[in-house]
């Protein structure tokens, strides 16, 4: 449970001290002999004069694109035309395309000739790619995704769950929003077909659960409610999940993403959970409410400015009239996740905090409730047809999900799906 639940790789200011959280293509000219449609197919290889193999001259990125979707060689072969031995040749880079069998194959696959096929001694070009500005500033492992057309590059969050895992290349930052993109290789091609930003560690079993049921590859980036609903409005997610209570109208989310959307989306709902603060196990310093907070010698850890916890936060000091300068650590940090704060109550370098109860129970912490909230998906109703996206609604409808959701304690998985 705590791979799911606990902290990434995030270093937390606390006070004085430091809290190191651990827990992840010259256009290429086609070969014209190699491999024709089905009749007047002789041979899938090309040989040397002494019957040895040649190394392949064109690399491609079919079996990464082809197991994405989970498609088998004999429908790839389908698609080009040609049998699927022929094509089997190709995808091992055994054989050359035609110029039709590889237009056939990139029409087949939604991407252009030049993003399937490269030449093989040909050294990865590096390019110019905006960023979701979602990344932290000394981000260098990068993955690189298309978000409604537009390449952009999302930093590689090691020990989040879904957003970890191989890069696609490095990246230098050049200016606001904007990296120096140098791919391991030529057919990094843009990878995750949905993006989602959110801080519900449990979105993890999404991710995997797509990839096994759906075979959609799904990247989670780990960021506060107010930063992934902006995020979704300036075009750099897909689906935003976020816990946010409108304080005009008590109202959870809704009034926040028609304020901050200028497109028409839907809410769909996910979990619903219970907020605490988070104490470190068996209480030894007594705190027995937000009052305690004050009390010297009690170090708190807060979250980030926007996340839906700092403003239940924010919002529970000041109904109990408890200034923020009055709380030792408030003012001063600021985790990323709920995982950063259970793990740091639990080590001892902080004394409180406030997060999910599913991370409380996976930490072993004790817990004081605060207030249920729902935590929702965002989606933008362009994205609707999308196959990723229908595949994630689908995902919530199925009783899989709500099972191993449920398991982890700490959640309400009744909502799931409802508004889909």
């Amino acid at each position: 449970m705590r791979g799911i639940l606990g902290p990434g790789r995030a270093g937390v200011k606390m006070l004085d001290t430091q809290v190191n959280m651990t827990a992840t293509q010259e256009y290429f000219t086609f070969g014209f002999m190699s491999i024709t449609p089905r009749r007047g197919h002789t041979s899938a290889f090309q040989r040397s004069a002494d019957g040895a193999s040649p190394e392949p001259s064109v690399a491609s990125s079919l079996l990464e694109r082809r197991q994405r979707r989970g498609w088998s060689q004999s429908r790839m072969g389908q698609l080009a035309g040609i049998t699927r031995q022929s094509y089997a040749a190709i995808e091992s880079g055994r054989s050359t395309p035609s110029v039709e069998v590889a237009l056939r194959l990139a029409r087949g696959l939604g991407c252009a000739v030049d993003e399937l096929f490269q030449l093989a001694d040909s050294p990865p070009a590096s390019r110019t790619v905006p960023t979701t500005g979602l990344e932290r500033p000394d981000a260098r492992r990068f993955r690189v995704v298309r978000i409604a057309g537009k390449e952009m590059a999302v930093g590689v969050q090691e020990g989040w769950p879904g957003a970890g895992g191989p890069a696609d290349g490095l990246g230098e930052f050049i200016g606001p929003g904007e990296i120096r993109f140098q791919p391991f290789r030529e057919s990094a091609a843009p990878s995750p077909s949905l993006v989602v930003a959110g801080c519900d560690p449990a979105f993890g079993l999404v991710v995997d659960l797509l990839r096994e049921r759906h075979g959609v590859a799904c990247m989670h980036l780990s960021v506060g409610s107010r930063a992934a609903l902006d995020a979704l409005a300036r075009g750099a997610v897909h689906v935003a999940g976020v816990h946010l209570r409108d304080p005009a109208s008590g109202q959870y989310n809704t009034p926040w993403v028609e304020r901050l959307l200028p497109f028409p989306a839907i809410t769909v709902g996910f979990t619903r959970w219970q907020q605490s603060l988070l104490l470190r196990p068996g209480n030894p310093l007594g705190v027995h409410g937000l009052v305690d907070l004050a009390r010297p010698g009690v170090r708190f850890l807060n979250r980030e400015p926007g996340s839906g916890s700092r403003d239940l936060a924010d919002r529970m000091l000041a109904s109990a009239r408890i200034p923020a300068e009055a709380v030792p650590g408030y003012l001063q940090t600021a985790a990323t996740s709920h995982g950063s704060v259970g793990s740091a109550v639990a080590s001892g370098a902080a004394d409180a905090g406030v997060g999910i109860g599913a991370v409380g129970l996976a930490w072993g912490l004790h817990m004081i409730p605060l207030e249920e909230e729902p935590y929702d998906l965002v989606i933008p109703s362009h994205f609707l047809e999308l196959e990723a996206v229908k595949a994630l609604l689908a995902l919530l409808r199925e009783p899989v999900l709500r099972r191993q959701v449920e398991a982890l304690g700490g959640y309400d998985v009744s909502v799931m799906g409802a508004g889909a």
